[in-house]
């Protein structure tokens, strides 16, 4: 919602200042069409030369990240705090037990209690891989580490692919609204001949491209950009929580332990209360 709010308000504020200044829309309605086929086809065609068909799916597929916000909140951290916990003790009570459920999560009774988690498969790659490395006494925590660290960095880099998509589109748009402006002045000049009231709104409409240009970069395509950038450093923290409870788990740390070391390294507007995690805890212990 706040990222429509923000189009609406950058639209009314551009033209609307401008309308108060005296400007007259008709100009600009006139140009539009050309204008925009010109930047936007270009900016596009540019676009789908710079990237591969799986990557212009990502970015396509991202774009409505951008209205919708982070796929991870607050209750979600919290079930992945729970699901860590079971697992955990469980794996400390009967690692042979453990192996039924990170060796088949779609079956497990364990994960079938979070279905948002046991959806996203890079989660539970994630967890079933390092728990099943410990159990084959890989457990070396500097070691195991390093190895979750790789995977974070990676997953975060293939999830910038579309800001940095976006952002790159928006360094070229002014650009290729220069290159319409400068189609727009040779348009004119073809016309030299006719009576200024003509020249004047042929030159008019040959700027609005520099204008539509400037205005898509920074106005609309270079913020998307920041917000997917944003998002995407957001759902990283839901994984790197990950890592925090299973290095903590092999240094041994007791299993209530290792949940606090994960609670405490969730980013402060999604971290659970230590009330509203013990109260979850105990729910499922109970369970």
């Amino acid at each position: 919602m706040i990222g429509i709010v923000g189009i609406v308000c950058t639209f009314i504020m551009v033209f609307g200042g401008y309308l108060l200044a005296g400007g007259k829309m008709s100009i600009i309605l006139k140009s539009l069409p050309y204008e925009m086929t010109m930047i936007g086809g270009a900016a596009v065609g540019a676009f789908l030369v710079g990237n591969s068909f799986p990557q212009v799916k990502h970015t396509l597929k991202d774009v409505g990240k951008i209205f919708k916000g982070p796929k991870w909140v607050p209750d979600d951290y919290r079930d992945l705090l729970c699901l860590l916990y079971e697992l955990v003790r469980l794996g400390r009570q009967n690692p042979v037990a453990l192996e039924e459920h990170i060796e088949n999560p779609a079956e497990s009774t364990i994960f079938a209690n979070y279905p948002k988690i046991l959806a996203d498969k890079e989660a539970v790659a994630m967890i079933c891989d390092t728990l099943r490395a410990m159990s084959m006494n890989y457990d070396d925590p500097h070691q195991v580490e390093d190895v979750l660290s790789k995977r974070l960095e990676e997953n975060l880099h293939h999830s910038m692919h579309s800001s940095h998509a976006l952002q790159s589109m928006a360094d070229s748009l002014p650009a290729l609204g220069i290159v319409a402006a400068v189609l727009g002045v040779i348009k004119t000049m073809g016309s030299i001949d006719q009576p200024p009231e003509v020249l004047g709104k042929l030159i008019g409409g040959a700027l609005v491209g520099t204008f539509l240009g400037v205005f898509l970069a920074y106005g609309l395509v270079g913020p998307f950009a920041v917000r997917l950038k944003d998002v995407a450093e957001q759902d990283g923290h839901f994984y790197s929580l990950i890592q925090e409870v299973l290095v903590a788990n092999l240094h041994n740390h007791a299993t209530n332990i290792c949940i606090e070391v994960g609670r405490q390294n969730t980013p402060t507007h999604m971290r659970p209360s230590y009330a509203d995690l013990e109260e979850a805890l105990k729910a499922r212990k109970a369970a």
